[in-house]
């Protein structure tokens, strides 16, 4: 299991099981470094629509290995917890209360 900081200054587990998940997708096995990059510095940080405890950390990233895609890392919150459900790859970030913006 891994501990990191989100930008709010918050810790957020990664556990080893949600790792495994995120890395059965081809396009995320290298991407480890930029999971924790973008809880830390997001450009954009929205709030779940369908879950309020969720937030949705954004980067965008002109080259991976599909694209110019944006990295989502999502992140339950509880009144004792943080941790990464999962984070892809996307075209575009979700709808949703922005908490975050970098312009």
């Amino acid at each position: 299991m891994h501990t990191l900081n989100d930008c709010f200054g918050n810790c957020v587990r990664l556990t080893d099981e949600r790792l495994l998940h995120i890395r059965e997708h081809p396009e995320m096995d290298d991407m480890n470094t930029e999971i924790e990059s973008v809880l830390q510095n997001p450009q954009l940080v929205r709030l779940s629509r369908s879950d309020k405890s969720v937030r949705l950390f954004y980067r965008f990233y002109a080259q991976t290995i599909v694209g110019s895609k944006w990295l989502c890392v999502v992140v339950k919150y509880t009144d004792i917890d943080a941790f990464i459900i999962t984070a892809y790859l996307t075209d575009k970030p979700k709808a949703g209360e922005e908490l975050w913006l970098i312009k």
